[in-house]
């Protein structure tokens, strides 16, 4: 047996060009310079769509009417409390840096519309108590939420009685949000409601 033979074999990207080592241990082990990059590179969504269902009982309402036995048109009820929904995604959009509310719809009726110049998310949250009973009995609500700047609008629909292919919750966030403070949003939503079908 000659020396050789007892040879360590080296890892497969020494062998590469050194251009390619780099970019290897540069991936493995950031400098601070690249980390500095990563931290200060802003990710931005523009006007997303998320729609989503609740992971909780549902029933087929049959329909009523004639025309409606017509087009065969099934629509579906979803037991969740209408009220603790709209808290969670209130505290969620709290979470995600929206500052204000401008409008709540329950059932299309204007229940709150703020009218002050500057808005507080936080204390609408606490002020909204005061209309759980309606919020409870109500069959859909509807919240816009205004993002630091006025440029990003939130529009939350939320159904208990919808049709078979939509969803119970639509989310439009018109304009542009840092993808970090979307994935929080999601996440606490995620978090504190069993979500299912998330689009």
């Amino acid at each position: 047996m000659s020396r050789d033979d007892f040879r360590l074999r080296e890892p497969p990207w020494v062998i590469g060009s050194q251009k390619e080592t780099m970019e290897w241990i540069e991936a493995t082990y950031p400098s601070k310079k690249e980390k500095k990059k990563r931290k200060t590179k802003n990710d931005y969504l523009r006007n997303l769509h998320i729609k989503f269902d609740f992971d909780v009982k549902r029933n087929e309402i049959k329909p009523k009417d004639f025309f409606s036995k017509i087009i065969r048109r099934k629509l579906i009820e979803e037991d969740f409390n209408l009220f603790q929904v709209s808290e969670f995604i209130l505290r969620g959009l709290a979470k995600a840096k929206f500052r204000g509310i401008a409008k709540i719809y329950v059932d299309r009726k204007i229940l709150y519309k703020h009218t002050g110049r500057k808005s507080d998310l936080r204390k609408t949250i606490q002020d909204i108590d005061e209309y759980s009973l309606e919020i409870s009995n109500g069959r859909s609500i509807e919240i816009t939420a205004i993002l630091d700047d006025v440029a990003t609008i939130a529009k939350i629909k939320i159904n208990k009685t919808h049709k078979i292919k939509e969803h119970s919750v639509e989310i439009q966030i018109k304009g542009r949000i840092k993808a970090e403070i979307y994935h929080t949003f999601l996440n606490y939503l995620k978090e504190k409601i069993s979500l299912k079908d998330v689009n």
